[in-house]
Order: structure tokens, then sequence, then C-alpha cells
């Protein structure tokens, strides 16, 4: 393998790509603390906190995103990592409404797709129950 500048990122969630590009540095959150990464670096697979994974483009700007639980895949010179859920954003203060943001509708859709469900559960159980009570 070569000695490399940057390194293939591609960032995904479950139903679309969040962000496929370049980097020369990535900081992000495991389990078991927090760790960068340069292009070189040894090839690994870890599982990632909810946390703020941060890149540094090829162009020297930071790009930030707010995660949730995931796997970090490292490859050679690419890097997949795939999460429940994650929002781009500037800087701290728009990361933290745009995570706010999604995370909040995504968890109320959540809540309501459980409650519905256990209706449906319950009205199953009722109709088993009568099932097995003797006919008259």
């Amino acid at each position: 393998m070569t000695l490399a500048e940057a390194m293939d990122v591609t960032i995904r969630l479950p139903t679309r790509m969040l962000f496929e590009g370049r980097a020369r540095k990535l900081f992000a959150v495991a389990e078991n603390g927090a760790f960068g990464m340069l292009p070189n670096h040894i090839d690994f697979v870890t599982s990632l906190v909810p946390s703020v994974l941060i890149l540094t483009l090829e162009d020297g700007h930071e790009q930030i995103f707010g995660i949730d639980e995931g796997i970090l895949v490292k490859q050679g010179h690419k890097v997949d990592v795939a999460i429940r859920r994650g929002a781009p954003g500037t800087d701290l203060a728009t990361l933290q409404e745009s995570v706010r943001k999604n995370f909040i509708e995504v968890d109320e859709d959540e809540r309501v797709a459980r409650s519905a469900l256990s209706r449906l559960e319950a009205g199953m159980v009722r109709r088993f129950a009568d099932l097995q009570r003797p006919m008259p």
C-alpha cells in the first residue's frame, strides 16, 4: 500500500448517503473512547457511539456531523461509516439545532409507530383469547 495524503470517506444512513468525499483527518468516538485517524492508519473496525464526528477535508476545512450509534470500517485508504441517524453541521451551534430537529422528529415517529404496533398486538391477543373460549 502506498502512502496517501487523503482517504475516501463515506457516511451512510439507512436511506441515503450523508457524506461522500476525501478527508485528511477523521475524529470520532468509539465505545472505548475518542480516536483520530489519518489516511495511512492501520485497517480496523469499531463501533461508534452517539457523538460528533469531525472530518478535515482536503482543502483544510472541517465538516462536522452529529451521529447516532453505528460502525466504522477502515480498509486501505477507504473509510466507510454506517450510522442509524446523522446530521451535518457547519459549527457546533448549528449542528446542535440540526441534531435536535432531525433526531427528535425521528424519535417522535418511532414513538407513534411503537404505539400503533402495541395496539395491533393487543387486538391480536384479544382475538386469540376469543378463539380459545368455548362456543355456546
